[in-house]
């Protein structure tokens, strides 16, 4: 099935649900918001930030003047969020202030997924909208608003997590077929010896990643029609079915964080696709038998 470790059997959870049928170009970047009580998320090509009620679906959209690849909570209030050509402010009304310019046009490049660590720094990353190989880079926003570019040689940034002590960080740069590990200084935001955690041989390329109480990784697979939890040692654990197939983003969310919420995407699929899978594009929650840990917020 892929190149993690099996355990002596893989659970199969109960499909998904769909919470909204929400139809987002490319859905992403699922964090809950603990102000509010409701799941934040964007459509990156729809140009939209979306802000849903758990219980209801209920979905309020501030439109964003570009595409947006993901939105973290900010504690001063507001959002803060990594729009096509930088870092941006986002208020209450839904007006976007750039707080940091990255030069992404001329290159051709936007923002995709994208955290914040332990300690309030928003990590983000780029990839170009032909897929170039290594044309992007892994970005941090710091709590005093000053950038750094923690890694070059990126070619689709996505998914971002750290163990529940902080200690170790995981990421994806999706074509190479790896969720990977970094030991993480949550003090310093310094990042070491970087590693494959899991390498996955087909059913779908990993995407975003969220992590659980327990120290496992749940991978969101596109076009992979699911999400797997890999225990901490890399085992492939449990399957998270979808009825979609490309799956883009999790995150937990609900007052105890013991739901998970999955975003989803339409995008390039064809017509014949599209009506086989009516629900791409919507978000989807299941219960899963663990919890979350907090992402974490802004703290600048």
């Amino acid at each position: 099935m892929d190149g993690a470790r099996l355990g002596d059997t893989v659970r199969a959870l109960p499909e998904a649900e769909l919470l909204v049928d929400a139809r987002a170009r490319i859905g992403e970047g699922p964090v809950w918001d603990e102000r509010s009580g409701r799941v934040v998320w964007v459509d990156i090509e729809g140009r939209a930030l979306h802000s849903t009620d758990p219980d209801t679906g209920a979905t309020s959209t501030q439109p964003m003047p570009m595409p947006i690849g993901v939105a973290v909570p900010r504690r001063s209030g507001g959002f803060v969020a990594a729009l096509e050509d930088g870092f941006y402010s986002i208020d209450a009304d839904g007006k976007t202030d750039q707080i940091a310019e990255i030069d992404n046009r001329a290159r051709g490049l936007r923002f995709n997924d994208g955290a914040c660590d332990p300690a309030g720094r928003f990590l983000a990353g780029t990839m170009a909208y032909d897929f170039k190989p290594g044309a992007g880079s892994l970005y941090r926003l710091n709590p005093d608003l000053r950038v750094s570019r923690l890694l070059d040689d990126v070619t689709i940034s996505n998914g971002l997590g750290w163990s529940p002590d902080g200690g170790t960080m995981y990421y994806v740069d999706t074509p190479t077929m790896r969720i990977d590990a970094f030991d993480y200084d949550v003090g310093s935001g310094a990042m070491s010896g970087r590693r494959p955690f899991v390498e996955i041989d087909g059913d779908g390329r990993p995407d975003g990643l969220c992590v659980d109480v327990e120290g496992a990784v749940w991978i969101a697979l596109w076009p992979g029609w699911s999400v797997r939890r890999y225990l901490a040692d890399g085992t492939l654990d449990a399957i998270l079915p979808l009825p979609v197939a490309q799956v883009s983003s999790c995150a937990f969310g609900g007052p105890a964080l013991d739901q998970l919420f999955v975003t989803s995407a339409w995008t390039n699929l064809s017509d014949e696709a599209r009506a086989a899978q009516p629900l791409a594009g919507g978000l989807f929650r299941a219960s899963v038998g663990t919890r979350g840990i907090p992402r974490g917020s802004f703290a600048g």
